[in-house]
Formats: C-alpha cells, structure tokens, sequence
C-alpha cells in the first residue's frame, strides 16, 4: 500500500513539474492562442496589445499578455450567478475540470455531432471482514460465522480484487441531448480459507484453514442511456441522466478450487460479473465553475426490475457525491471528492447456493453503507486529450452482515472528445 502512495505522489509531482515548466515556456516564448476551441493555434508576443485577441485568451495570463488587464471577459460571478464568469462559458469548459472525478461517470452534456471516446481502467481492491462495523480476522470469520449465523462452514473469504476496462462512447444527438453507451470487461479474484465442513478437509485433500482461488472474467452489464441538458449558463451545468443497464454479464460460472477438485460450485453473489436484470440508472448532476476551479454534485442510482432467472434481485444502490476541482493552471486540476454510498441487501436466493457453505452466498449479507473520500488529478494533453485518475478510500462503512472490507479503488482514463 506504501508503494501505491509513492507512486501516485510521483506521478502527480511529475505532472505539476511538466505543465510549471510549460508554462514558463510559454511566457517566455509567446502564448498560443486557439480560435474558436478548433486546435488553430497563432502566436503573440508578450509585448503584444492588441485587445482583439481578448476573446481568444483561456486565461487572465494570457489576457494580460495581449494588455488586456482586466480580465478575458466580464468579472466573475457571484453567489447568485448574476455576472458572467471571467472565462468565456463554452472556453471555460475546456479545461483541465471539464470532466468529474475518474470515478464518476454522467457528468457532462455535448453538443450536436460531437463524439467523446473514454478508456477507462478501475481496479477496486478488499481486503479482510468485518461485521458490521467490526473487524474480524480470517479465522475469526470462520468460527463467528459458524457460532453466530450459520455460515462460512465450508469456507470465508480473506481477500478480492476487481479490474475493470470500459469503452465509454459519447454522442451529441442534438445540444441537449446526448447518447452514451458503456461496454465493459471484468475480472474478478477472491482468496478464501477452508472451514471445517468443506469437502477438501473432510475428505484429507487439504487441511484446515488452507487457502484457495477463485477467478471469473467476462463482459460485465451493458450501460448505455441519455444526458439531457436541463440548465447551461456560463457559470453553471445542471443535467440528468436517463440512464440503464442490460443483463449482459454471467451468472452461472462455477469452480472446483473450494473443494480441491472434488465438486464444481457455482460461484457466489460478489463473484458474479452482472446483475442478471434490466436495470434503471437515474441519476442528476449541478456543475459550478470559477475562475480558479469548480463544484460539482451528483445523486446517481442502479434500480433493478424485477427478479433474474436465478430467483433473485440485487440491493437498490443510492450515491450522493460532492467534489470541488482546484484549476492551479488551465491544464492541471487537482479533485477533492466525497461520497456517500448505500447499498440494500438482495431480495430472493438463488436456490443453487448453499447459504450455510459461505458468507457470500447469503443474499441478506449484501450492502450495507460507505463514506468514502477520493482525491485525483486531471491533465489536458495534447491534441484535446484529458487524463483523469482518482484513488478512492472509505472513511466509514458498515455492511450488512460478514462481508469483505473495501480498501482502497482506482480509476483512470484517458478520453478525446471532438
């Protein structure tokens, strides 16, 4: 864990470090100015005073540098937003801040014709259990388990990790309304130790407490919806999100790892790669843009219909997130983020998983609620594209049940709109 720190501090050292000297290039050497938002780049010197090019300028440096000392345009807004921005609207959401946090998706509208294309990696990893709010030690899973709910006698598990590569496409129908669509592949790992009643220690193939892997990958749900633009003023985006999910993971992928090779089981609720229902993904968002950085909230949900062909539906989730991005530089913006999460138990079983074998496969030990704080970096490359990156960790969680313990999860991208 020291060496995911380190190296998210030398990256975000290194990306300061590029866009400071820039930036001294750049005024030292003359500014860049780009017409219109189209990638058609002319020089001016610094002496330069030409106060035409005050609406070309993305920032009062370079404002100051045409001698226009009073800013690109009008002063900031107020509290009320009754003043205009002191960047155009359009150029100010060109930005190092344009976009949300890594972690966030559904944040933004395009207008007619424009196409967005964002790869995405997330790997969220877990690591030990707790009940409710209290920690327990592998062993300890088993034994409270097996005293107290009946479960975890065959086995608990110590340990998950979920990558994820996603496509996010983005497409303008019209200026205010724009189609997205979400493939997905995923990867899931989940470490276990043997309990007492599993088949490998009855029949002496493993001993007590030995470990073992499970792994399942795949397509995982299909995201896809709308963005409608509900409000849009220079300082201010409000949109919602008209979002869904199709059933395209599997659900019925089994292993013989937890019995040795005994036995193939069919795999447990968290290792499943979908939800196996059509689900509902409303969701809306209110963007505040300053001068030196933005706000932003978000209420986002994942609403099944219905029951699966498995006999069950998962829990209702709830997400409430807040942020602000600091812009230090029109190309650089550092993300401060807070969330609140809140997950419902699953509704129905699934009739081949046998509730007392392990924690996992009990419908009623799902969800549960999170605090969670994120902190992240965006930068504008070259040739319009923004690389965005966001480590998340809970502050507070209680889970229903025995479940494993959210660590830490991490996302970035790289996308390019045009």
């Amino acid at each position: 864990m020291v060496g995911l720190y380190r190296s998210v501090a030398a990256h975000l050292l290194l990306a300061c470090a590029l866009v400071v000297i820039s930036e001294r290039t750049s005024r030292a050497e003359g500014v860049r100015f780009d017409d219109a938002g189209q990638g058609n780049y002319h020089e001016t010197a610094l002496d330069a005073t030409d106060c035409s090019l005050c609406d070309c300028c993305t920032s009062c440096q370079e404002a100051r540098c045409c001698g226009c000392d009073d800013g690109c345009l009008l002063g900031p807004c107020d509290w009320l937003g009754r003043h205009r921005c002191q960047y155009d609207g359009k150029k100010r959401r060109k930005l190092a801040d344009k976009h949300a946090p890594a972690n966030l998706m559904g944040d933004h509208v395009h207008h007619q014709g424009q196409w967005m294309f964002e790869y995405k990696y997330m790997n969220m990893y877990m690591d030990g259990n707790k009940l409710g709010t209290r920690k327990l030690g592998d062993r300890e899973s088993i034994n409270v388990g097996i005293a107290q709910f009946s479960t975890n006698r065959a086995a608990t598990p110590t340990r998950m990790t979920m990558e994820m590569h996603m496509l996010h496409i983005m497409y303008g129908w019209n200026d205010n309304v724009t189609l997205y669509a979400m493939p997905m592949l995923s990867s899931l790992t989940m470490d276990h130790i043997r309990g007492p009643n599993n088949p490998a220690v009855v029949g002496n193939l493993a001993p007590l407490y030995s470990s073992f892997t499970t792994h399942d990958d795949g397509f995982d749900d299909l995201g896809f919806g709308a963005l409608l633009r509900l409000h849009s003023d220079e300082c201010r985006d409000i949109s919602f999100n008209l979002g869904f999910s199709a059933p395209t993971g599997d659900l019925d992928q089994k292993s013989s790892e937890p019995t040795a090779g005994l036995a193939e089981l069919e795999l447990p609720y968290p290792m499943r790669r979908g939800s196996g229902t059509f689900n509902l993904r409303p969701g809306i968002t209110f963007k505040r843009y300053y001068n030196h950085g933005s706000l932003g909230a978000q209420y986002q949900t994942n609403l099944p219909v219905g029951t699966n062909d498995e006999g069950y539906s998962v829990g209702d989730e709830h997400r409430v997130n807040l942020w602000y991005s600091w812009l230090p530089c029109d190309r650089l913006a550092f993300s401060y983020r807070v969330e609140g999460l809140w997950r419902e138990a699953y509704q129905g079983a699934d009739p081949d998983l046998a509730q007392p074998i392990i924690s996992t496969a009990r419908p009623d030990m799902r969800g549960g609620e999170w605090l969670n704080f994120g902190y992240g970096t965006m930068l504008l490359l070259g040739d319009g594209y923004l690389a965005n990156v966001e480590l998340v960790h809970p502050v507070y969680e209680r889970l229903n049940g025995i479940q494993l313990s959210n660590n830490w999860w991490l996302a970035a991208s790289v996308s390019k709109g045009w």
